[in-house]
């Protein structure tokens, strides 16, 4: 919980995770890889969820997502 008194700035970032075994993998894969290079990470809002189709089958999912995270000076 934020402190009484204390001021942040949230930055957002799109992202697009992929997996080939569910939506779920993907959003986790494009967090873990997010979380490397992005510091103090808050949430991530699911905005698209895809489905890759070839020859009638589903073979890769692909999740967008919104990333924030605190703004560092």
């Amino acid at each position: 919980m934020a402190k009484k008194g204390s001021n942040a700035v949230y930055r957002l970032t799109d992202l697009i995770g992929t997996s080939v075994q569910s939506g779920q993998d993907a959003v986790r894969s494009a967090v873990k890889t997010a979380s490397k290079s992005l510091g103090d990470l808050r949430s991530a809002e699911v905005t698209k969820p895809e489905l890759k189709v070839e020859h009638g089958k589903g073979v890769q999912f692909r999740t967008r997502l919104s990333l924030s995270f605190k703004h560092r000076a």
